[in-house]
């Protein structure tokens, strides 16, 4: 389990508040790694009524270990009500790669 490696989405309301929020998760050693996706669309149901909104969507790619603190400091940075905050397990990926994410979430 200490090696598991996990990619966690999250969205956002622009690009500034992604990049700041992502950078900090990095700088904490959260996340080895965010990647800003601009100008996506959501539409999605809120308060008994279906939005559509411009976002950001960022890729977070942490270790199982660093998640409980992925999610503490995400969830007390992000402006959202309820922020999407989504973990899937890596099955496969470069061994040097996975092994780079692990050491760069170390805290």
């Amino acid at each position: 389990m200490a090696d598991e490696i996990l990619l966690v989405l999250s969205t956002f309301p622009d690009v500034a508040t992604a990049r700041r929020i992502g950078r900090q998760l990095v700088e904490d050693k959260c996340a080895a790694c965010a990647n800003l996706l601009p100008a996506v669309e959501s539409i999605y149901w809120w308060q008994q009524k279906v939005e559509t909104a411009s976002e950001t969507i960022v890729l977070l790619k942490t270790s199982a270990d660093r998640y409980e603190a992925l999610e503490t400091t995400l969830r007390q940075l992000h402006p959202y009500e309820v922020p999407e905050i989504i973990a899937f397990r890596v099955e496969q990926g470069l061994p040097e790669y996975l092994r780079w994410v692990s050491e760069n979430c170390a805290s």
